[in-house]
């Protein structure tokens, strides 16, 4: 089932179809190579190898980048119950006890210091589509969003 904007907007404003950790094909690809490496006794091969190929020396490097690339795919937008950005997200936590759709109901959003964590990464990005969202609605604000993913800025 195709997600629509409500179920993609998360309750701070970020939109959950531009996460490259939504639905990553790239953790889908990592967990069969695990799997693969694993069922084939790879590493053992490896050791062997290493004594002509010293790149084989890093197997073990790759094997714990491959799982945290594995471990980090999310199914399920947080506003749709999934763990948004992972972990405990307080603003997650604060919209749900006001019975809030999302921050863009909140009178306190502007002055809210919970999205200071999110700032490092995403700027202002966040408070500037909640302002959106109010604007355009929640079902049709998307197309303005603004992006805040280094992977989808133009440069």
């Amino acid at each position: 089932m195709k997600q629509n904007e409500r179920e993609l907007t998360a309750f701070c404003g970020l939109y959950c179809g531009d996460c490259i950790r939504y639905k990553c094909r790239a953790s889908d690809l990592a967990n069969e190579l695990l799997h693969e490496i694993d069922k084939t006794h790879f590493t053992k091969y490896a050791h062997v190898k290493r004594t002509h190929m010293e790149e084989f020396e890093n197997l073990n490097s790759l094997i714990s980048l491959l799982k945290v690339i594995s471990e980090i795919k999310c199914s399920t937008p947080c506003r749709s119950g999934g763990d948004g950005c992972g972990g405990t997200c307080e603003i997650k936590k604060c919209a749900l006890s006001k019975k809030f759709e999302g921050c863009w109901e909140c009178n306190e959003c502007e002055q809210c210091n919970k999205f200071e964590f999110l700032k490092p990464f995403h700027g202002n990005a966040p408070k500037n589509n909640l302002r959106k969202i109010k604007q355009y609605g929640l079902d049709t604000w998307s197309s303005h969003r603004e992006q805040c993913y280094p992977w989808l800025t133009k440069k």
